[in-house]
């Protein structure tokens, strides 16, 4: 057995955490100060006055340039050499597309970036196309149309209400209760072209956001599933930890057909005995910090995958509620 004096005391590495000014930046920054491990924490975020800077060990301010351009990438790449960094954690969706779109680059260097697969974030963009793939898979898909005329959306869906969801973009934004024909008139109008017309399925009290970290090869560590309530944000708001058999089983069926990798999130609503999946994000998610508090600490295990490279062990699951409020942070 070594001797305590024997032991070789930790080295710290450096993680970037990205948009580290809103609620998925601060679930990670908060989630990594649960280790033991020693971790130098860089946050990077717009907006150089906000909150972020007082959860990291360092703060970067994104430059004032159009993420597209050539100086975009010189500052990360200049930025991941000059502090050494061991792994990025992305907290914004907008900052995984950027990384994704140029994994090839990031793939040359030392740092590793913690993406899902390249299809499944692709994929997980439009909602429509979602559906398709579950369909083509042999999986429960909320009935969805393209259509643009009430007569034919009702022959197809059943009658108002229906629901008006952008294709692109997660959460609740731009998702439109469609109660009349009114309704259904001003909306299809006034939104963009790129949305869908799909049919209400089950309540508000049967909602569920589920963690289930990927391993890419169509298997997970063990699912953590939260019964939930939404703010008007589209955040969770209140979170309890459920031991619900038929989703874990659906989790399941999605990861080995779509082997995601990372940490994931699904969400679902339950109507019957059928759930049927709202949406995917392949990245960390709102309830990234809610999940830490009950054991599953989605940080922790990319750092073991991916800064690491060994997979994760499978978390101890506490059980318990959980609501979110705000706080103020005065600096004097």
């Amino acid at each position: 057995m070594m001797d305590k004096a024997d032991k070789q005391p930790q080295r710290t590495i450096t993680v970037v955490v990205t948009a580290v000014g809103a609620i998925i930046g601060q679930g990670i920054a908060a989630s990594l100060r649960k280790l033991d491990t020693p971790i130098r924490i860089v946050g990077v975020d717009r907006d150089a006055d906000g909150i972020g800077r007082h959860w990291c060990d360092h703060f970067v301010a994104k430059p004032a340039c159009d993420e597209a351009s050539p100086e975009y990438l010189d500052f990360w790449l200049d930025l991941l050499q000059r502090e050494d960094v061991a792994v990025v954690l992305p907290g914004l969706e907008h900052d995984v597309l950027f990384f994704n779109e140029h994994r090839a680059v990031f793939d040359t260097i030392a740092t590793r970036i913690a993406l899902n697969t390249a299809h499944l974030i692709a994929l997980a963009q439009d909602k429509w196309d979602m559906g398709t793939a579950l369909l083509q898979a042999g999986l429960p898909a909320i009935p969805s149309t393209l259509n643009r005329n009430l007569a034919d959306c009702e022959r197809e869906l059943g009658p108002l209400p229906l629901l008006l969801k952008p294709r692109r973009g997660n959460g609740s934004r731009g998702i439109v209760l469609l109660r009349d024909k009114a309704d259904f008139d001003y909306w299809t109008h006034k939104s963009a072209d790129d949305f869908l017309i799909q049919k209400r399925v089950g309540t508000d009290d049967q909602e569920y956001t589920v963690g289930a970290f990927g391993l890419g090869d169509g298997t997970m560590l063990p699912p953590i599933i939260f019964r939930r309530r939404l703010s008007v944000a589209g955040n969770t708001q209140y979170a309890e930890v459920v031991d619900a058999p038929v989703i874990t089983k659906a989790v399941q069926q999605l990861a080995e057909h779509f082997k995601p990798l990372g940490p994931t999130n699904y969400q679902f609503r339950l109507e019957g005995t059928t759930p049927y999946l709202l949406e995917i994000n392949p990245r960390f998610s709102s309830s990234t910090s809610l999940r830490a508090a009950f054991g599953y600490n989605e940080a922790a295990m990319a750092l073991d995958y991916y800064a690491y490279g060994k997979k994760p062990e499978a978390p101890e699951i506490k059980t318990g509620r959980a609501w979110r409020y705000s706080e103020d942070l005065v600096v004097l």
